[in-house]
């Protein structure tokens, strides 16, 4: 550092090219930044105030358009992830059991029962209806309990039921879900009663189902299969609007669709021929078991109908014949007959769907989301000009032991001839 006096006045500098100068009176009247990046100031230099306080400025300025960019730069990220499918910007609420009793009135309205336990009616604060599904069993009950609240507890989809909340306290396992006016799809179509769904309602039920499949194979975050697709798990609310529900027996495979399922689930006269043979499982086993229940959504009968000695027998291959033969008419539900509002080639359209859904190679299949297209009229539905499916019988204990290799296959149907 160096002294040099000019005029009574003294600079003081370094090696820096850093500088001051300084009063007789000892005190500092300017500062200068040099090349090292020091600023020295001075409470005796005015101007020298002016110079800090446009510094200080422009850096407030600066950061604060930093912090500003930062924070939208966020809220666009949050907002693409929120907006992703297969995600969801809400939260599930933990109940407890004491709140759940309350809210089912100590389980008083049963709505059903099933192999997972019972389902009864309930009402929260502010007057909001739920159905309440109760596990019976901790053991296998635990594992439906954790694959329903996994699959469906952060996706919300105008087609898929919408699960509320939960309880697992202790060994309480209980899924608070939407509560559905109109039920399950099967109390419609297969109820002895003559009055009946009419054909329009059908038909919408039957896209608005597709479009929920569609959603939870190919517009999750995760591919979702239900592996338990049946009219029983197609819930309508009050303005039939259809949502799938039971998630007991779904499975997550990721978006890598190459990956398969191995353990048999599922309900006969809805199973893909790959469960059978021990084949392994991909979500075109969904849209076997949607093309077999689309059929029956058409006819208003179930697909499995028991022959004899507890042996089932599968129905697609009339329908098969006659969509092949163009005659479609006799495949509707005979309580339609009086209905003069059946549009004819939507009904075509809607039975070869169903046909090409359930082909007995996976592959020969479409996605749902084709589906979707296919029952809208925008898209053709390809099924060749050969196509076979075959008509299986499997016993009750077959089906529950997994003896695929006992399973017979008995017939081969070449729908061209």
């Amino acid at each position: 550092m160096g002294i040099h006096e000019d005029g009574g006045n003294f600079f003081l500098f370094s090696d820096a090219s850093v500088y001051v100068q300084l009063n007789k009176d000892g005190t500092i009247t300017a500062a200068k930044l040099g090349e090292c990046g020091s600023v020295l100031w001075s409470a005796h230099a005015p101007h020298n105030h002016k110079i800090h306080s446009v510094v200080i400025l422009t850096v407030i300025v600066v950061l604060t358009l930093l912090l500003t960019a930062l924070v939208l730069l966020w809220i666009i990220q949050k907002k693409s992830v929120m907006d992703r499918p297969g995600n969801s910007n809400r939260s599930l609420t933990i109940f407890s059991n004491a709140q759940i009793k309350k809210a089912t009135r100590n389980f008083s309205v049963k709505l059903g029962e099933g192999g997972f336990g019972c389902v009864f009616k309930g009402t929260l604060q502010g007057s909001t209806l739920v159905a309440v599904k109760k596990q019976k069993d901790f053991g296998q009950g635990e594992k439906q309990f954790r694959a329903e609240v996994q699959t469906i507890g952060m996706i919300q989809h105008i087609n898929v039921v919408r699960l509320f909340g939960f309880c697992a306290e202790g060994s309480k396992r209980l899924l608070v879900y939407e509560y559905m006016e109109n039920g399950s799809l099967s109390s419609h179509l297969f109820s002895k009663s003559p009055a009946t769904l009419v054909w329009e309602l059908r038909y919408r039920i039957g896209l608005g189902t597709a479009r929920g499949l569609a959603y939870l194979h190919e517009g999750c975050t995760d591919c979702i299969i239900h592996c338990g697709m049946k009219p029983d798990n197609v819930l309508l609310d009050a303005d039939f609007c259809p949502k799938v529900a039971d998630f007991g027996m779904a499975k997550l495979l990721g978006r890598d669709f190459s990956r398969a399922l191995t353990t048999m689930r599922g309900t006969i006269g809805y199973l893909a021929p790959e469960w059978i043979s021990g084949l392994p499982i991909t979500h075109k086993a969904d849209v076997y078991s949607y093309g077999m229940m689309l059929l029956e959504i058409v006819s208003g009968r179930r697909n499995a109908e028991k022959i004899k000695q507890g042996r089932f027998t599968y129905f697609p291959i009339f329908a098969a014949v006659k969509v092949n033969e163009g005659d479609v008419m006799c495949l509707l539900d005979s309580r339609l007959e009086d209905d003069v509002d059946v549009d004819v080639e939507q009904l075509m359209r809607v039975c070869r769907t169903a046909c090409w859904c359930i082909q007995d190679a996976e592959d020969h299949r479409p996605m749902m989301g084709q589906v979707v297209q296919m029952l809208q009229g925008v898209l053709d539905v390809q099924l060749g000009s050969r196509w076979t499916l075959k008509r299986m019988e499997i016993t009750r204990s077959q089906h529950k032991n997994n003896h695929a290799k006992q399973t017979r296959m008995i017939m081969m149907h070449d729908t061209t001839k």
